[in-house]
């Protein structure tokens, strides 16, 4: 299973790569280090949402629900998607 060193290096780098104004689903964080399988990538839903708060709360990825940064990344539910921070 992946750590969390790889799991935020591949977040920065997949939300970085698609720029500003662009978002990233946790699923494909995931299935870039689990593989295309559930079995592979689903485990690590949890650590990538873990991972997600902890570099919103750092500024350096936002958590946005239906296009809206959320007010606290430690208490939202639903799905997400990931962004560079908005300047």
């Amino acid at each position: 299973m992946a750590d969390e060193a790889a799991i935020e290096e591949t977040m920065l780098r997949l939300v970085s790569e698609r720029g500003a104004d662009k978002t990233c689903c946790p699923s494909e964080i995931a299935r870039a280090l689990g593989g295309p399988h559930p079995d592979g990538w689903s485990p690590l839903m949890q650590p990538v949402r873990r991972v997600a708060v902890r570099l919103t709360k750092a500024g350096r990825v936002q958590i946005l629900r239906k296009g809206k940064p959320v007010e606290d990344p430690d208490d939202f539910r639903g799905i997400y998607r990931l962004s560079l921070p908005r300047a």
